[in-house]
């Protein structure tokens, strides 16, 4: 699959949101960080906004909820309008039945890892999961630095989704930028969410065009492209 990128608006000027998403609509994805100061330390955005978000621009949205209790919620999110709908394994109480329930209503369902929480223990859920989602950063603050220690745990996640041949993303999130993408797609990853490498930069839509040209580079000269 040709690498996405998803702009991770917890980066944009929220005063002008419809604006800040019009501005990467080159973008595969628009990344939304639900916060709900409980499961992390930060407050964001919840329903109401997604459901404001998604009527303001095409891209779709991929809503990350850093969340306490996303069995309840997480389907509020689809209903809503995303089109794909992370969970943390950290704190549902049946993923299983929650990525069940996300892709039957009709989105792509997707399970988040914190740096600490290892893969092995979830390969069995993998086949529920359109995405996985390992955090690159401790979620809760947008701005951090890349965890490159992180980067064999990507590695493991990538020969997992091979070895079982599952036609899963691997999406990387914190500290992504153009020095940092490169290894993350290296290691195995295909979906890039990027917040102040994007809006922090002069023109966002060029600066979308430009990961993904990296990650497109890296990947095509990636060994785990290759060896399967």
């Amino acid at each position: 699959m040709a690498p996405q990128i998803s702009p991770s608006i917890l980066s944009a000027d929220f005063a002008r949101l419809a604006e800040e998403a019009k501005a990467v609509e080159g973008a595969d994805w628009l990344h939304v960080d639900v916060m709900d100061n409980h499961f992390v330390p930060n407050l964001t955005l919840g329903v109401p906004v997604v459901e404001s978000l998604a009527q303001a621009t095409e891209t779709p949205l991929d809503c990350h909820l850093m969340i306490e209790a996303p069995d309840r919620w997480a389907p509020q999110y689809v209903e809503a309008g995303a089109g794909s709908v992370t969970f943390h394994v950290e704190a549902a109480t049946a993923p299983v039945r929650l990525a069940r329930e996300i892709r039957a209503k009709g989105a792509r369902a997707s399970m988040a890892l914190r740096p600490a929480t290892p893969i092995e223990p979830y390969e069995d859920l993998l086949p529920e999961l359109d995405m996985l989602l390992i955090m690159t950063v401790e979620p809760g603050f947008g701005g951090q630095a890349f965890l490159d220690i992180m980067l064999p745990k990507i590695r493991r996640t990538r020969e997992l989704i091979s070895k079982h041949g599952l036609e899963l993303w691997l999406q990387v999130d914190g500290g992504v930028s153009a020095s940092t993408i490169e290894q993350c797609a290296d290691a195995g990853a295909d979906v890039f969410v990027a917040g102040s490498a994007v809006y922090g930069a002069s023109d966002p839509a060029d600066a979308v065009r430009a990961l993904r040209k990296q990650a497109e580079a890296a990947t095509s000269r990636a060994s785990w492209l290759h060896d399967h």
